[in-house]
């Protein structure tokens, strides 16, 4: 008996295709594109400001300043790129009026665990991935605004250089030393919570 597979599944539209179907009038190719988007918005405005209530505050902003702004999307970067650019500045926007106090004090950091050996159960490993993140986050809000605004592109908005280069408006050798300089930091910072 002859095996009989099912047709491959279409693909999803490009980006650019459901630009021009929400150009044509189609509203819900716009929907998808946010849609596409929004966990990773979600985790460069969470990690840019560190909780939240602030992470979502900046991925709405972003996202009602990207709809309002669509007309001016040319397409020299990507839709994505372009998007998050909007996020990651909106989210830089909250930060500065919530005035918070957090981005310049390092009493933020979670200490290590008190038990230094494997963790016992799996609710102290989650624990122990509780305070890395609050770790982590805490390092972050150390850096500077426009560091830490690449290193989160970068490696929350999986953007390429490039991508982060056409995102910020800057060269991809100011990228590179951004990176550099906010890796050396964050090794500092949390030099304690990783092993050698």
């Amino acid at each position: 008996m002859p095996v009989v597979s099912a047709p491959p599944a279409p693909a999803a539209p490009s980006d650019d295709a459901l630009l021009e179907r929400f150009a044509a009038g189609d509203t819900a190719a716009l929907g998808e594109l946010f849609r596409r988007y929004r966990a990773v918005a979600y985790r460069v405005a969470y990690r840019l400001l560190g909780r939240e209530p602030d992470a979502l505050d900046a991925v709405q902003d972003g996202f009602v300043k990207a709809l309002l702004h669509l007309g001016k999307f040319r397409g020299k970067s990507s839709f994505k790129t372009w998007l998050l650019r909007i996020v990651s500045n909106a989210a830089l926007d909250v930060g500065r009026q919530r005035k918070r106090d957090s981005w310049n004090h390092p009493a933020a950091a979670a200490a290590p665990p008190a038990h230094a050996g494997k963790p016992e159960t799996a609710a102290d490993a989650e624990l122990d991935r509780a305070d890395l993140r609050r770790a982590i986050d805490a390092a972050l809000a150390q850096l500077p605004p426009a560091q830490r605004q690449t290193f989160v592109l970068h490696v929350d908005g999986e953007m390429s250089y490039r991508e982060v280069a056409d995102a910020l408006g800057i060269s991809i050798g100011t990228v590179m030393s951004r990176l550099c300089y906010a890796r050396q930091k964050l090794k500092t910072l949390l030099a304690d919570r990783v092993a050698p």
